[in-house]
C-alpha cells in the first residue's frame, strides 16, 4: 500500500503510538515557545519512552543530547577504516568466528549493516535489497547482512525474516566502529524515520520488540545507525559506501546495482 505523508518542525507534536501490533500517529497541538517536537512510544508490554527535539539551524538535534546527523559517502573507505577492519570479527549462524574482510575476500558482496536484529525499518531494507538478489548472483555478486547483536538474535532474524542472503553478528559493534557509522538519539528520531515506520507498518512489517529490548540492544539505546558497502575482491577492496544519516535512511538501489553489478 502506498502512503504520502509530510510532517513539520512547527509547533505541532507527533506522537507515535504503539501497542501490539497497531502503530497510529496524530498530531497534538503544542504551545511551547520552543517549538519542539516530541516522540512518544509506548509498547503496552515493554516500555513507554518520550523524546523532545529542538530544531536548530534547520537540523534536528535531541534537546538532551549533541550528536552529528552523520554523513553519506559512495567512496573508497580510509585507510584507517581498512586498518581496523583487520581486527574485527563476526559470527556466522553456528557461532563460528570470521574476520569480517573474509566475507569479501575472494568475491563481491554487498554487505548490509542493520540498526539492530529487531528493527522493522531493517526488515524492510532486507527485503529491499533481496528483491535484487537474482541480478546480484547473475553477477557472482553475494548478499551479506551484519546487525550488532548476539548470535541468538541473528538466528532469530534470519528465521523470522527468511532473508535470502547471509546473516552474521558482530557482538561487540566493531565493524560499525570501524566503518564509524554514526549513533545516537537524534539520527534515530526524526519526522523522515517516523513516517518511514509508520509506511512500513503499513506495508505489513513488524518491529520485533522482544529482540529490540534485549541487553546488548538496550545497552546501546537502540540508537546506532548502519549503512551499506560494496567491497571485494579483495581484503581493501571497498568500492562503495552508504553511511545512513538517520534510521531508515535507504540509498537509491540502482546506484548499490551499479556499484556491484555493471
Amino acid at each position: 500500500m502506498a502512503i504520502s505523508l509530510s510532517t513539520t518542525l512547527s509547533p505541532n507534536t507527533l506522537q507515535l503510538n504503539r501497542c501490539s501490533n497497531h502503530l497510529s500517529t496524530r498530531a497534538l497541538p503544542n504551545q511551547s515557545p520552543h517549538r519542539n517536537l516530541r516522540f512518544s512510544l509506548h509498547s503496552s508490554n515493554h516500555w513507554n519512552k518520550t523524546i523532545q527535539f529542538t530544531p536548530q539551524r534547520g537540523l534536528v538535534v535531541a534537546s538532551t543530547i549533541s550528536e552529528s546527523p552523520g554523513i553519506e559517502s559512495s567512496g573508497l573507505a580510509g585507510e584507517d577504516s581498512t586498518n581496523l577492519l583487520d581486527t574485527v570479527k563476526v559470527f556466522d549462524l553456528n557461532g563460528n568466528t570470521i574476520p569480517i574482510s573474509d566475507l569479501w575476500k575472494d568475491r563481491k558482496a554487498v554487505v548490509a549493516f542493520a540498526r539492530h536484529f529487531g528493527c522493522v525499518l531493517c526488515r524492510k531494507r532486507a527485503d529491499y535489497l533481496a528483491s535484487k538478489k537474482d541480478k546480484m548472483e547473475a553477477s557472482g555478486v553475494a548478499l551479506v547482512l551484519i546487525g550488532p547483536g548476539s548470535v541468538d538474535q541473528a538466528r532469530a532474524f534470519s528465521e523470522q525474516t527468511k532473508f535470502k542472503g547471509e546473516v552474521y553478528a558482530d557482538p561487540s559493534h566493531s565493524s560499525y566502529e570501524a566503518f564509524r557509522f554514526v549513533s545516537g538519539v537524534s539520527t534515530t528520531f526524526t519526522p523522515k524515520a517516523g513516517l518511514k515506520i509508520i509506511q512500513s507498518y503499513m506495508e505489513g512489517y513488524r518491529q520485533d520488540w522482544n529482540l529490540s529490548f534485549e541487553k546488548d540492544t538496550v545497552s546501546r539505546g537502540g540508537w546506532q545507525q548502519g549503512g551499506i558497502i560494496v567491497a571485494g575482491p579483495g581484503k581493501s577492496n571497498i568500492s562503495y559506501i552508504h553511511k545512513d544519516k538517520e534510521a531508515g535512511d535507504d540509498p537509491n538501489i540502482e546506484d548499490i546495482l551499479k556499484a556491484c553489478c555493471s
